[in-house]
């Protein structure tokens, strides 16, 4: 097994009524990918195909306001790694794990989504 993963940042505004007004983050995400070595590259997944399918997720969160994007109108952390999950889980099926952080480097929160429970 092998795990390959792909970062990507993007900007964008939010609130969680009644706990913040409106405000902007720096969002940092991780997407990792699990599976057998492809005998000639490496990879599990092929991180071209990847990169495409992580530019359309970047560019409908990029500079937003999250909570107008359909399946965000509560954009925490926790969900908004969810539907990237699900924006990416049916084109990759090794898919392991989405992890999402906001804030500077050692002061930073963040979640990981896995979609499915872990014993």
């Amino acid at each position: 097994m092998v795990e390959t993963f792909k970062e990507f940042t993007f900007e964008a505004a939010h609130q969680l009524p009644p706990f913040s007004g409106l405000h902007g983050h720096s969002f940092r995400v991780s997407v990792h990918l699990v599976g057998a070595p492809d005998p000639v590259f490496g990879w599990p997944a092929n991180l071209y195909e990847v990169e495409k399918r992580i530019e359309i997720v970047r560019k409908t969160l990029d500079h937003t306001y999250l909570n107008d994007i359909e399946g965000l109108s509560v954009p925490s952390i926790e969900n908004i790694a969810r539907w990237i999950w699900e924006q990416m889980e049916d084109h990759f099926p090794q898919l392991d794990r989405v992890a999402v952080a906001r804030g500077a480097d050692g002061q930073a929160e963040g979640t990981v989504y896995r979609g499915r429970l872990v014993n």
